[in-house]
């Protein structure tokens, strides 16, 4: 499945009005598990550090802008940069940003994330759903302990190797074509963080059980649905109508559960 066509012409549609955007992002937080999982390990990040004006961040990937936009309502004093490959989402963010009272706080740029690097200059960095897209992840870890500040955090969500990216079998392709794999061990995204500096790491398994149910009611049938035929767009209200009450049931319970094993990673690293 090419997610990105989709993606672009729901990103067209919400860039009509700065309403229409927020709204994007509001949807966005309820539906995404991975946002649930993400605002859940910010927020006590966030609490400890809000009012540091020397605050600074760096969204390595933000796409659609949402996790930008929920740092510079959650904490309006730091300083947050935003790296992005697709200049199409630059200059639709750049425009919706600009029309906030967060405009002079966030800086969005155009670049390639294993050519980025700012020495020394975040106290941390968030990439959410990105480094299944990139092949020379090292080179990015790297460039990411590089730009940190001694003490400076990586918040990373990315697909496990236990099914993430839809694979759950040996010869199955993954369910995002955009992905250059389909998934880490703990093992192995350990291991990289480490060789490119990072002196304390931890691993949690998100889309468990619960999740893993609420991710194809919320995400991948209606995808798949989309990606056959635009007339699905004017069915997907009805399918929410149904199955958002129990995803949302969901996504609480995969959040504040413990998960021996699941289809996504959220890992934590420090400098």
């Amino acid at each position: 499945m090419k997610y990105d066509p989709i993606k672009a012409s729901l990103g067209r549609f919400f860039n009509k009005s700065t309403f229409l955007r927020k709204l994007f992002y509001q949807l966005l937080d309820l539906l995404l598990l991975r946002a649930w999982h993400v605002h859940h390990h910010l927020k006590p990040f966030i609490a400890n550090k809000k009012k540091d004006l020397d605050f600074r961040v760096l969204d390595a990937g933000f796409g659609f802008g949402q996790y930008t936009w929920f740092l510079a309502r959650k904490a309006p004093q730091w300083q947050i940069d935003g790296i992005e490959l697709k200049s199409e989402q630059v200059l639709d963010c750049t425009t919706f940003f600009s029309k906030t009272k967060a405009a002079h706080k966030v800086k969005l740029l155009s670049g390639d994330l294993t050519q980025f690097s700012n020495p020394e200059n975040y106290n941390l960095i968030l990439s959410v759903d990105v480094m299944e897209h990139i092949d020379d992840d090292r080179k990015v870890f790297s460039n990411f302990y590089a730009s940190l500040k001694p003490g400076g955090m990586l918040l990373v969500s990315t697909p496990s190797d236990q099914g993430g990216s839809g694979v759950e079998h040996e010869h199955d392709e993954s369910f995002i074509e955009e992905h250059v794999r389909d998934g880490y061990s703990a093992a192995e995204i350990t291991s990289k963080l480490t060789s490119a500096g990072f002196n304390k790491t931890e691993v949690l398994y998100s889309y468990g059980k619960p999740g893993s149910i609420s991710w194809k009611l919320s995400m991948k049938y209606p995808i798949l649905m989309l990606g056959r035929s635009n007339l699905f767009y004017l069915l997907l209200p009805f399918w929410y109508i149904i199955t958002f009450p129990l995803s949302l049931l969901l996504n609480m319970a995969d959040v504040h559960m413990k998960h021996l094993r699941g289809t996504g990673l959220i890992v934590k690293a420090w400098k």
